[in-house]
C-alpha cells in the first residue's frame, strides 16, 4: 500500500503547480509579438508568488468522529387510526422493557377539548388498544412513550 500524503503538503503542491501555470502564461508571448507595456489598458498584471506558512495551515483531525449511538431498543411499536370522531391506537411492545402508553387526542373546532389518557402500562410481548374522541372530528392523534 502506498503512504497517505497529508493535507498540507498536498495544498502546497497544488498551489506551487498552479502558481506555475499562471507565471507561465503571463510570460507568454504570440510569435512577433513584443512583450505588452507595463499598467495600462492591456496590461497584464503578473502575480508574486504565493508563499505558503505551513504552521498555518490547519492539521488533520487526529481521531475519527464519534459513531452515532446506537438505536435505543424501547418503545412500543403502534398503528393509530381515525374514523371521525374517534381515534384508535394499537400498540404492540416487542421490547423487553414494561412501556407506559399515553394516546393524545387533538380536536378539530376550537370550542372542543383536546383529551390525553391516562398511563397504561404494556408489558413486553404485549398488546393493548387506546381509544379516544372528540365531539366533533380529529384533527390528530399520537401515542407518547415512557419508562416506568
Amino acid at each position: 500500500m502506498r503512504a497517505r500524503r497529508s493535507r498540507a503538503v498536498s495544498l502546497l503542491v497544488t498551489s506551487m503547480v498552479l502558481t506555475g501555470f499562471l507565471i507561465s502564461g503571463a510570460d507568454a508571448r504570440q510569435e512577433g509579438d513584443e512583450a505588452l507595456p507595463g499598467p495600462g489598458p492591456g496590461a497584464v498584471a503578473v502575480a508574486e508568488p504565493a508563499a505558503v506558512d505551513l504552521d498555518e495551515i490547519p492539521a488533520e483531525p487526529p481521531v475519527r468522529p464519534r459513531p452515532p449511538a446506537p438505536r435505543e431498543l424501547f418503545g412500543a411499536d403502534c398503528e393509530t387510526v381515525i374514523e371521525g370522531s374517534q381515534a384508535t391506537a394499537t400498540c404492540q411492545n416487542g421490547y423487553p422493557e414494561t412501556d407506559l402508553l399515553r394516546l393524545h387526542v387533538e380536536c378539530d373546532r376550537w370550542w372542543d377539548v383536546d383529551a390525553d389518557s391516562a398511563a397504561v402500562s404494556l408489558a413486553p410481548a404485549g398488546r393493548t388498544e387506546l381509544t379516544g374522541r372528540c365531539w366533533k372530528e380529529v384533527r390528530s392523534a399520537w401515542v407518547t412513550h415512557q419508562r416506568p
